[in-house]
């Protein structure tokens, strides 16, 4: 078994609470999913509060031309109400979009970072999301290399390949956030980035703690040319998965009502008309709420 894969399978194996398994499972069966992967802060602290985030992976093909689907839950657990984002997405397209062979740059970007294979319906589904996982690894691995400088640490090329990946996913970050990334996940990226270069053919030198690239022949430019027309398509096509979230985003109006409630303390009660109708519903919402919060002040 390769070194990679080896770190892929142990890095999915983590341990999570067992409420958060649980709920991955129940969401998973309602999904008619082979897999769950559970990622996000609450992975990293462990926590239950606040939305949990996991990703369902599904047998079959691609029906819907925008993806994933996102949906919202609530589900009691112990007496403790447990809440989740979920996208949902087929495996196959999944995979094919870790490989970097889609225009697609928000799949490999996320789970080249610390996830949990929390649920799988057997050991055939494992090994497809390993290899899956493995190959965002090897995928976010080749673009940093060319998008990171010729010598440097391997914070250096996973902090030059973020920064670019959030330029080209139309996504607000703080600055800094790349570091806030490699500091709070120290131990999953420590020595990736070697092993992933070694997995995809990329090779390099290594002296004094800093990685340089031997680049062969074009190499260096076919990955840059590839990146530059992935980049070219990251923020029209985040534009077109927010604007068809708000409009099928199951469960939006419990979600943007858990979410005032929880930023302004005032409770929003969520009619049915509401739950069909969230962004016509919003303006009356949010003007319930100022009024809610000015009376209380």
């Amino acid at each position: 078994m390769m070194a990679l894969t080896q770190r892929v399978e142990r890095q999915l194996d983590r341990s999570v609470d067992p409420a958060v398994a649980a709920f991955a499972e129940v969401l998973a069966r309602k999904a008619g999913a082979v897999g769950a992967l559970f990622y996000g802060s609450n992975l990293r602290t462990g926590e239950l509060e606040g939305v949990l985030d996991f990703y369902l992976l599904t047998p079959g093909p691609q029906l819907d031309r925008i993806w994933p689907r996102v949906s919202y839950h609530e589900w009691d657990y112990q007496g403790t109400t447990l809440r989740a984002k979920v996208a949902t997405m087929p495996i196959s397209l999944f995979h094919d979009a870790a490989s970097g062979m889609l225009r697609d740059t928000t799949i490999w970007a996320r789970f080249v970072q610390p996830s949990g294979l929390v649920w799988r319906c057997d050991e055939s589904a494992k090994q497809q999301i390993v290899a899956a996982i493995e190959a965002a690894a090897g995928t976010a691995a080749r673009f940093a290399a060319a998008l990171g400088p010729q010598s440097g640490s391997e914070s250096d090329f996973w902090r030059a390949l973020f920064q670019e990946t959030y330029k080209a996913e139309f996504r607000v970050e703080k600055s800094g956030r790349e570091d806030s990334i490699l500091s709070l996940n120290r131990d999953h990226f420590d020595g990736l980035l070697p092993l992933a270069w070694q997995h995809t053919g990329i090779e390099f030198r290594e002296a004094g703690g800093a990685l340089t690239v031997d680049w062969r022949g074009g190499e260096k430019g076919q990955i840059l040319r590839q990146w530059r027309s992935k980049r070219r398509w990251g923020k029209p096509l985040n534009v077109i998965r927010l604007l068809k979230a708000s409009t099928t985003f199951e469960g939006a109006a419990r979600y943007a009502g858990w979410k005032i409630e929880r930023h302004t303390g005032v409770p929003v009660k969520i009619t049915p008309w509401r739950e069909k109708h969230p962004v016509l519903a919003a303006p009356a919402v949010l003007f319930s709420v100022w009024k809610a919060k000015g009376r209380r002040n």
